[in-house]
């Protein structure tokens, strides 16, 4: 069967066409400055990306063009959409509502709409994405992926804030956690590389991208997670602040006249490791101002990285041990500096690090020593092909 991938954001869609047989994807791309005036790039498997400018006035039209790129006769991979089995939608959250991947029907829509305030920059895109996709296909099966369902099973002690509990009634405030398809993934190939039997293992997966999350994995199942009711709580990321003393919020707002939604642009926008930095979000151009001299670039990557491995000591506590621990996703999988940084602080683990095979970028790699206690990968994340693998699944 092939299964196309959908990940709609505001303003653009990501896809990929894969053949789950042989789980390799047969084109990928991305569509950018939806509602703007739009480009798409596409990359047929084996071949030269194709980039088409074209008005893109909405998703639907941005999931017309991407149609007309799989099946075009010079850059195409399918003769005709019959080719198409099931489509995969991404959804970021799910809230309470799903603990695992469902086939779409108009019930499904309906909640997924009900969690629109949990998630209202991604949500209302991820529907838009179905709509279109639906219009356009009408007679294909379809599949929500849920960011929150494999956190799902985390306990209340894991996901209850220390607010009244009334809240948690009323308005489901809680953890919910996100990244949740990349951190099963992961898991699962680390308990695979490790050896680990899935029902006696202790993971910790680290996704660090520009959003950054780490899920403590007991027995292939999710049990604590850095993010909360939205992506803004723990690590310190790209942009973000992380987790802060709620009481800075109002400070801020007193002392510089803001309301509470520009001091809430101000934790998701300017914060994280821009804000620490005054430089960039990206760690690729603080390394380079750090080797410059730049000393409050080489504070934000060690603020960062001093979190990682805070967290990673905590879920260490959380499952009274480690057998294995992950660094996935942009940074993770590509920044041996921060890796080298975060194992530092992890020593009292008898984590060893092999710093010639740190050396590496998006490369499965185990990083470790053989004599050291526990085991260090690096495993290039792969969402899409989860996504197609639990539409198969279920179709």
């Amino acid at each position: 069967m092939k299964v196309l991938v959908i990940n709609c954001g505001s303003s653009s869609l990501k896809y990929q066409l894969i053949d789950s047989e042989s789980e390799k994807a047969l084109a990928v791309g991305l569509c950018e400055r939806i509602g703007i005036d739009g480009r798409l790039n596409h990359t047929p498997a084996g071949g030269e990306k194709v980039i088409i400018n074209a008005p893109m006035d909405n998703h639907e039209a941005a999931i017309k063009l991407v149609l007309e790129a799989l099946t075009d006769s010079n850059h195409g991979v399918i003769k005709s959409l019959d080719e198409i089995g099931a489509v995969g939608h991404r959804v970021v959250h799910g809230g309470e509502k799903f603990a695992s991947s469902t086939v779409i029907t108009d019930e499904v829509m309906k909640a997924i709409e009900e969690c629109n305030d949990l998630a209202p920059l991604h949500n209302p895109a991820n529907l838009i994405g179905i709509n279109a996709c639906k219009s356009l296909m009408p007679n294909v099966p379809m599949v929500a992926v849920f960011d929150t369902a494999f956190h799902q099973t985390m306990p209340p002690k894991a996901f209850l804030y220390g607010l009244p509990y009334e809240y948690y009634e009323k308005y489901k405030i809680r953890r919910y956690g996100f990244h949740g398809t990349s951190h099963s993934f992961v898991a699962s190939r680390a308990i695979e590389l490790a050896g680990l039997d899935k029902d006696n293992s202790k993971v910790i997966v680290c996704h660090l991208g520009n959003g950054a999350s780490i899920t403590a994995v007991l027995n292939g199942k999710s049990v604590d997670t850095s993010m909360g009711l939205t992506p803004l709580e723990g690590l310190i990321m790209g942009t973000r602040s992380g987790s802060i003393d709620p009481a800075i919020m109002e400070f801020i707002a007193n002392k510089e006249n803001k309301s509470i939604e520009e001091v809430m642009s101000i934790l998701n926008k300017k914060s994280g490791v821009l804000g620490l930095s005054g430089v960039s979000s990206d760690f690729r151009d603080l390394e380079n101002a750090e080797a410059e001299g730049n000393d409050r670039a080489r504070l934000a990557v060690e603020v960062f990285s001093y979190r990682v491995a805070k967290y990673i000591g905590s879920y260490v506590a959380a499952m009274n041990g480690v057998d294995a621990i992950a660094f996935t996703a942009g940074l993770g999988e590509n920044d041996k500096k921060v890796r080298a940084n975060v194992t530092s602080y992890l020593g009292f683990l008898g984590i060893n690090i092999d710093l010639e095979k740190n050396n590496v970028r998006g490369k499965e790699t185990e990083i470790s020593t053989p004599d050291s206690k526990v085991k260090v990968f690096i495993i290039p994340t792969n969402e899409e092909l989860a996504i197609a693998r639990e539409t198969v699944a279920l179709i």
